[in-house]
């Protein structure tokens, strides 16, 4: 029986026990969202446009705009620490390759354990390793938003009517209100 499990992101680990989910927000009115670029092709425009959307639709306000320094790798602790410190709500992505869907979904269990609800954004592609990897961190249940592969081809037009496909899912996810 194996009790080591290869994490795809470079991380060696024991599958980590369980853990809640963050509350969700009773609704985004006056919300601090932050949005947290891996960057991937067009992750920046695509979560740019959905912190637009979320300001205009539901008064969020994007509180904090951050890119990782490497798409495969989990967010840094002290990266974590300020943007959750800064935001009620993060929006992660895009995870449309197989270690950057790993990350992004080990990402989003970070911010969920520290209190704050997370947004992941992943292709259909790479489904089964953003699902391998929620396993591996203990949350074999986290739900992330999956959304058609590729993004990373998309042009300006394509890009925002993708975001505004995901629009509603990104509002299920993070708060009380429903689709």
């Amino acid at each position: 029986m194996f009790d080591h499990i290869l994490d795809p992101t470079g991380l060696s680990r024991r599958p980590a026990p369980a853990a809640p989910a963050a509350r969700r927000l009773p609704d985004l009115a006056g919300a601090r969202v932050g949005l947290l670029d891996n960057t991937k092709q067009n992750a920046a425009p695509l979560l740019a446009e959905l912190g637009r959307l979320l300001a205009r639709d539901h008064g969020a306000v994007v509180s904090l705009q951050r890119t990782k320094h490497q798409f495969a790798f989990p967010v840094d602790e002290p990266l974590l620490k300020e943007m959750s410190a800064a935001s009620d709500l993060v929006v992660v992505g895009v995870g449309d390759c197989g270690s950057c869907s790993a990350s992004a979904v080990a990402d989003g269990i970070a911010f969920e354990r520290a209190g704050v609800p997370a947004a992941v954004i992943c292709t259909e592609a790479f489904e089964v390793t953003a699902r391998a990897m929620a396993e591996v961190h203990g949350d074999a249940g986290f739900e992330f938003l999956m959304t058609p592969h590729p993004v990373a081809v998309l042009d300006e037009d394509q890009v925002g009517a993708r975001a505004a496909e995901l629009l509603a899912a990104v509002v299920a996810r993070v708060s009380e209100v429903r689709r």
